[in-house]
């Protein structure tokens, strides 16, 4: 896993700065709040009775997907915690793997061959055997889905951040792309009441950021997650989230596999053309500066870019920000650059 007394590289020193800086934002309002200790552990317990235990492992998703397309496969694996292995659905279907499998392939026009190794409860710490097992595949593209168990265990966002860059450059080494969608907003979880809820949501986005510094310097590609589900589940909780109120239901990857399809394309090198005109809140910004606008909004992608042919500026690595277009269940798509994006139906 890595020695905790080595030299450290630049970019984790950047992540562990972007880390620091989201946290001096909570001032007075959190310090007060972490002062009422035992309301907080009163919370905690009463969240972990109201949110079930995994009764089920996940469906299994591996398997090669739009077989009848010509061409070998494209290989891509699932790497990460429960939300990337698909608990809370019950069908194969469903699972966000084998809705990207299927989106790629339809996409692409050629055949995915989808290999799972993401666990129920995973740490970040436990990303690199998955990495190893992965790694015999020889991927294409790797997905990871991690960061919701660093923050309920209270893993120091350096300390999560340092497993998840290992296991980055080993894929990244090996030539394969990797996507991660950052750590969601855990305050979006209904069961999880004020003030926790508060803290929930300012841990989930300081691990956010983090990730994305750390995983653009690696030479990943991000996209945030965030509070993606967050609005939907207060309006329809039945619907968007599974039985335990806490992981997503079906439609609710569905709406996270759309917000990601995009990017996946997009690291393969078969992505739509760029826009010539950018959309408001898109462009090139300093790596820090577009992380903590990510960990803010949902379904934004954060991949690293030059400016004047120079990786870096007087911020830092040079990053692009892109707001990908994505349609919920129900949801109409407009007329217009946005079109390009995936509707739940072209998922699945």
């Amino acid at each position: 896993m890595g020695d905790a007394g080595s030299v450290v590289p630049a970019g984790w020193r950047r992540a562990r700065r972007i880390a620091r800086l989201a946290a001096i934002g909570t001032g007075a309002t959190v310090a007060a709040t972490a002062a009422t200790g035992g309301v907080l552990l009163g919370q905690a317990r009463q969240a972990r009775r109201t949110i079930p235990m995994a009764e089920a492992p996940p469906p299994r998703c591996d398997g090669v997907y739009g077989a009848k397309f010509p061409g070998p496969p494209i290989t891509m694996v699932i790497l990460g915690d429960s939300s990337a292995a698909g608990y809370g659905v019950h069908r194969r279907r469903e699972t966000p793997g084998a809705l990207l499998a299927t989106g790629l392939s339809r996409r692409l026009h050629r055949p995915v061959r989808l290999c799972r190794f993401a666990v129920v409860g995973a740490l970040s710490a436990g990303l690199k055997p998955q990495v190893e097992s992965a790694l015999e595949s020889e991927p294409d593209v790797a997905v990871i889905l991690i960061g919701g168990n660093d923050v309920t265990n209270r893993t120091p966002p350096a300390v999560a951040v340092r497993y998840l860059v290992e296991a980055v450059r080993s894929l990244r080494a090996a030539g394969c792309e990797v996507v991660v969608g950052t750590c969601p907003d855990l305050g979006a979880i209904q069961p999880i009441q004020p003030p926790l809820r508060w803290l929930a949501r300012r841990w989930s986005r300081q691990l956010a950021a983090a990730q994305t510094v750390a995983v653009v310097e690696a030479g990943g590609w991000t996209v945030s997650l965030g509070d993606l589900l967050g609005p939907r589940f207060a309006a329809e909780p039945a619907r968007m989230f599974a039985w335990d109120r806490f992981h997503p239901s079906a439609e609710g990857y569905a709406v996270a596999a759309a917000a990601m399809l995009p990017t996946i394309l997009s690291a393969l090198g078969a992505g739509p053309e760029r826009r010539p005109t950018l959309a408001r809140g898109e462009g090139v910004r300093s790596l820090p500066e577009a992380a903590h606008e990510a960990a803010r909004h949902a379904g934004t992608e954060v991949s690293g870019t030059q400016v004047r042919g120079r990786d870096r500026g007087p911020g830092g690595r040079w990053a692009q920000l892109r707001r990908r277009a994505f349609f919920g269940v129900g949801a109409v798509p407009q007329p217009g650059p946005a079109a390009d994006s995936p509707t739940l139906e072209g998922l699945a």
